[in-house]
């Protein structure tokens, strides 16, 4: 025995090290955009409604507060880079949405994160992750009634 060994595996070691580093790093970089993406898309659902709500409060009208509350959620989900028109569920309690002084309006936002790089493979409207936003709003007891309106 000379005690050297065969040079059969010599530099093995970084190959492989190189090919498991690769094989578990892809997975986790496609498992934290997934992540940063669901945590963005729920931040926006959640902003959006609590501006919907505030907007739709401060509107003369339900007409005209619907439209507001629209714009306030296209504007809160853009601040998140999210360009899909949502629309938002405005209900009162008690109903109808007449905006009278104390009435509570409770608005929600829904959207559907699509997965990165692989939602596509689902089809359209599938592979994607569902947040949710609801905010509760009550109209201020000394609001100023439009005209024409009952005290």
């Amino acid at each position: 025995m000379t005690g050297r060994r065969p040079g059969g595996d010599r530099g093995s070691a970084l190959v492989e090290f190189t090919y498991l580093g690769v094989l578990l790093m892809v997975p986790l970089v496609y498992l934290l955009l997934a992540v940063f993406q669901v945590q963005s898309a729920a931040f926006a659902v959640t902003e959006a409604s609590r501006q919907a709500g505030r907007a739709f409060v401060r509107a003369d009208n339900a007409v005209d507060g619907h439209a507001r509350a629209a714009q306030a959620v296209r504007l809160a989900l853009a601040d998140q880079g999210i360009t899909a028109a949502v629309p938002p569920t405005v209900s009162c309690d008690p109903e109808p949405c007449d905006l009278t002084a104390g009435q509570r309006v409770e608005t929600a936002v829904a959207y559907t994160v699509p997965l990165p790089i692989v939602g596509g493979l689902f089809g359209p409207g599938r592979g994607g992750i569902a947040v949710s936003g609801r905010h509760v709003e009550v109209v201020d007891r000394f609001r100023r009634q439009p005209a024409g309106a009952a005290p």
